[in-house]
């Protein structure tokens, strides 16, 4: 396999009926795909300073952690509501389906520093947007969104540039 895409099982109707799941596990899985995904996900900011990753729950951990790792830097969680001790400040978001809510440490990052966001998935871009807000909320500047899938047909994408945000994804899959 050349590709990262090539890594990447589809598993139809799940979580429910109509859906094609993009299942990055098997990404994961493999040493050589989970390594070319985090050195091509790193590769546009090749030379950028930044002074931490923050990685969104819970596929985002996983590859942040990684890339964290390899630039020495540290890891920032962003997680569901109710998942992190200690003081947070959190930013609520709309889902297709209802409202959600992540939370974030409110002393995780220091004014002026500078973040790499990621995930392994772009949908529509709302818990994207509410990890952004909270970065910002702390004073600190994203510099990027990395994301292995784009799926370009829900929006997200455009959402985050619409913020000003830079957004790289390894690969797309259309028409989901």
């Amino acid at each position: 396999m050349t590709d990262v895409k090539d890594y990447i099982r589809t598993i139809p109707d799940f979580p429910h009926e109509g859906i094609m799941f993009r299942d990055v596990t098997t990404l994961f899985l493999d040493p050589r795909g989970f390594r070319m995904a985090v050195d091509q996900m790193l590769a546009p900011y090749a030379g950028v300073r930044f002074d931490k990753v923050a990685g969104l729950e819970a596929r985002g951990f996983i590859l942040g952690g990684a890339i964290a790792h390899q630039l020495s830097v540290g890891f920032v969680p962003i997680r569901k509501k109710g998942k992190l001790p200690g003081k947070t400040i959190e930013q609520s978001y709309s889902l297709e389906y209802g409202e959600a809510t992540m939370e974030l440490h409110d002393d995780s990052l220091n004014a002026g520093e500078k973040v790499l966001l990621v995930d392994d998935l772009l949908a529509t871009g709302g818990t994207a947007e509410a990890g952004i807000k909270l970065i910002e909320k702390l004073g600190a500047e994203v510099i990027g969104c990395s994301f292995i899938i784009d799926l370009p047909d829900l929006g997200g994408r455009a959402k985050l540039e619409t913020l000003g945000m830079t957004v790289d994804a390894l690969c797309a899959f259309e028409g989901d």
